[in-house]
């Protein structure tokens, strides 16, 4: 059996999630809040989306929004829960993709869709994702996402699946393309050429890694960096897609 308290705090951010489809609690009037609870909810992205993941805390959106921490928690219950708000808010924002457009396309914007909201959002990256509690938004999302699907003579099953590989390589892809603009800010590419190029040089032996030596260099004036995340994005996207229509012809 489930333990009790467990149950207690599903159940409380359950009624979050879905507050506004509801019906309101009769007999229930207490004191009028200064916020909502979709204040808190923007107080937070806006904290996270400025100043990363790691500042979002009850004390810091409180501050924000020029409460008292200990009163943020008669709205929501925890910075867990607060997470579990601010993701399913964001995914609420994903619009509907147009089902006239080709299977190709539709595949591929369910991809391209999942990377924007992530280099939008970049600290998603850092929210576990597994179990994520289901809300409006998120199931919305998935609700859209296998709408662009639907009738291409895809099972079920196999709906899915498209969209785990589509969502799971846009993840993967926007990682590199966050860390690579991070890395950016801090030092560019021809600066920390510039440090380590010399000592790569001097300690690699061309004829110890004859291929990576060959590649390497073909890859590094071609991108002028470590990686091209964008292009990587398009051609694996392009041979993804490809794949999963071959396998449906």
């Amino acid at each position: 059996m489930p333990d009790e308290s467990a149950v207690d705090q599903a159940t409380r951010l359950l009624n979050l999630l879905w507050r506004e489809s509801l019906p309101p609690r009769p007999g229930l009037r207490g004191p009028r809040q200064a916020v909502t609870v979709d204040e808190v909810v923007r107080a937070g992205i806006a904290i996270a989306d400025r100043d990363g993941y790691d500042r979002v805390s009850i004390r810091t959106v409180a501050a924000e929004l020029g409460l008292r921490p200990m009163s943020l928690y008669t709205y929501v219950p925890s910075k867990e829960a607060l997470i579990v708000l601010m993701v399913d808010a964001v995914a609420m924002q994903d619009a509907p993709i147009d089902p006239t457009l080709p299977m190709r396309d539709r595949m591929a914007a369910i991809a391209q869709r999942v990377r924007e909201e992530l280099l939008a959002h970049p600290w998603l990256l850092e929210v576990p994702p597994w179990r994520q509690v289901l809300g409006p938004g998120r199931i919305g999302r998935y609700e859209r996402q296998l709408a662009a699907l639907d009738g291409t003579g895809l099972s079920d099953l196999e709906m899915d699946r498209v969209i785990a590989a589509l969502s799971d390589f846009a993840t993967g892809n926007a990682r590199m393309a966050v860390a690579a603009a991070r890395s950016a800010q801090q030092m560019s590419d021809a600066q920390w050429w510039e440090v380590y190029g010399p000592v790569l040089t001097r300690v690699i032996q061309p004829t110890d890694f004859p291929l990576a030596t060959r590649v390497g260099a073909v890859t590094g004036e071609a991108y002028q960096a470590p990686g091209d995340p964008e292009g990587a994005f398009a051609y694996g996207l392009a041979r993804l897609l490809d794949g999963i229509e071959r396998r449906h012809r």
